[in-house]
């Protein structure tokens, strides 16, 4: 009789984490726990056949008292009315309230589980039900994400890497962009989702890095690539893992390809970046002269940020940034980027961009992995197309280019105000440096007398100072001086304003590089809503004539 038994208290319920199959790897207090037992539970299929229990088959004694909790459904159908989710909650209550028949007699139960017992393990359902009402303790156990990197012999993470666990039931298009932003990942629970995973990590790029462990210190333990391995060969009990990025090994071109080493020379190591803030270009046109010391494809990647920090990245923007051997960019832009161990930076001023992006391309048809870090959307007045037009060239053909959107400053700042641009509408930049100014005027008269919102980049700099009240004064000539206009200032960033003002009172002192300027159409609604909040908006349904 136990301690608690004789007091008539009630007994003492523990989670035992086993590890994740060798016997010898569960921990010293996971043994004195199944020794103090009075009640040893584990769970199982129909079969019987308990995982947990042959792990810690040698410490169960035959005076303990055993109760085999098996599951009535594992992944075939049920008629249960309530559905496969209604058969597990029956099941987990009826387990629960056997265990609490114990715990109220005062005998110590000790759930056993593998891996972790809260790390998608089976205990965690008796845990919801039960930790309220008795004394529990839960014993840690040694993962099958640290068993399976154990296995592979390679770092995990390192620094300031993260790293994403996912079961492999998300569905396909969610695990793909998962695993297109996440630095490190482990994939669980694959045997039939295996197809899905797979596709997976090929659509995010990913499937070249990838590895695959299967019972991990467990009989029958295997490991390879996760692209070598046979779909139909694999069980539940099995991992992909994505290692450290850090130093690890790039996967090598085929023979033939430009980056190859075998190729024709086509440029040198890449050079060292300037100082932070230079006004330059990003470095010395690579020499093209000796072939680099790096092998992989090279590609050129240009991406958007957004209007501000990691928060407006998309995932596909993520992964390229955390794939690239090289960042490229103006130096405001790049620094919104983390730095990250053995990625190389190459700032510039912003007035650089055919050189920017003529660096670039030189460096990916030499095998690199370059990121063109762009502000908001790089297809929006940005660096998308001055890489393009240089790609354009004879000598970059070769050169794979992809171009990921980004958020644009002007949807940002439409999102802040609410949605102004929720009918037809026109974007224009202010900037006469690349386009005279009687072009920009024509085309706002044209949007105007076309009733279209109007979306304005570039409003003006230290250096214009008179675009704005031009284009004021021109779209007074179309617009009523009521109309609402947005100014949108850093969105996303620490210095963020957003206001609306009417069109006859937009002041350009009040407007610099930073700010988007949004103006309504005939129909944009400026409503102040009851708790004084302001939105602006356009209706979708314009009036017929």
């Amino acid at each position: 009789m136990s301690e608690q038994q004789r007091a008539g208290a009630p007994g003492r319920l523990y989670g035992v984490g086993l590890g994740p199959g060798d016997p010898s790897l569960m921990t010293v207090r996971a043994v004195e726990v199944i020794a103090e037992a009075d009640v040893v539970a584990y769970h199982s299929a129909r079969h019987g056949r308990s995982i947990a229990r042959s792990i810690a088959a040698a410490h169960i004694r035959p005076d303990h008292v055993e109760e085999a909790l098996v599951y009535p459904v594992t992944t075939e159908t049920t008629d249960h009315p309530g559905g496969y989710r209604g058969a597990l909650e029956e099941f987990y209550a009826e387990a629960a309230a056997r265990l609490a028949a114990h715990l109220d007699a005062g005998r110590t139960v000790a759930v056993l589980a593998e891996g972790d017992p809260l790390f998608y393990g089976s205990y965690m359902h008796m845990h919801k039900r039960l930790a309220d009402r008795y004394p529990t303790e839960v014993v840690p156990g040694v993962t099958s994400v640290s068993a399976a990197a154990a296995r592979l012999g390679t770092p995990l993470v390192e620094g300031e890497e993260v790293l994403t666990i996912l079961p492999g039931t998300l569905p396909e298009e969610e695990l793909t962009a998962r695993l297109a932003a996440t630095d490190s990942a482990v994939v669980m629970k694959l045997g039939r989702t295996f197809p899905a995973v797979r596709r997976a990590f090929e659509a995010s790029g990913r499937l070249p890095e990838a590895r695959y462990v299967e019972r991990a210190t467990m009989a029958g333990e295997r490991t390879g690539d996760l692209a070598g391995t046979d779909p139909g060969s694999v069980p539940y009990f099995a991992v992909a893992v994505l290692p450290s990025r850090i130093d690890a090994p790039r996967p090598s071109p085929a023979p033939g390809s430009p980056a190859h080493p075998d190729s024709p020379a086509l440029g040198s190591s890449a050079p060292d970046s300037p100082a932070p803030g230079s006004s330059a270009p990003a470095s010395p046109a690579p020499d093209a002269s000796a072939p680099d010391a790096e092998t992989g494809s090279g590609e050129v990647v240009v991406v958007g940020t957004g209007p501000a920090g990691p928060l407006w990245l998309t995932p596909e923007t993520r992964g390229a940034l955390a794939a690239a051997d090289d960042l490229v960019g103006y130096t405001t832009y790049l620094d919104r980027v983390p730095v990250r161990p053995g990625q190389r930076r190459h700032g510039s001023d912003n007035k650089v961009e055919s050189e920017r992006a003529e660096f670039a391309l030189d460096l990916a048809r030499r095998g690199h992995r370059v990121a063109v870090v762009s502000g908001g959307d790089p297809g929006v007045f940005a660096m998308a197309t001055a890489v393009l037009e240089v790609a354009s060239q004879d000598a970059y053909a070769d050169v794979p280019v992809r171009v990921l959107p980004g958020v644009t400053a002007a949807n940002a700042a439409a999102a802040r105000a609410g949605a102004p641009l929720g009918h037809d509408y026109a974007t224009l930049s202010l900037s006469d440096r690349l386009k005279p100014w009687e072009v920009i005027a024509e085309r706002l008269r044209a949007a105007a007398s076309a009733d279209l919102v109007i979306a304005l980049y570039n409003p003006g700099s230290r250096s214009r100072t008179w675009q704005v009240g031009k284009a004021r004064d021109l779209l007074l000539e179309h617009r009523s001086p009521d109309t609402p206009v947005v100014l949108g200032r850093d969105v996303g960033g620490p210095a963020e304003s957003v206001r609306t003002v009417r069109l006859a009172d937009l002041d350009p002192a009040e407007v610099d590089m930073r700010t988007v300027l949004i103006v309504g159409s005939s129909q944009t609604r400026w409503v102040r809503r009851g708790g004084g909040e302001e939105i602006v908006w356009t209706p979708r349904r314009y009036p017929e004539a």
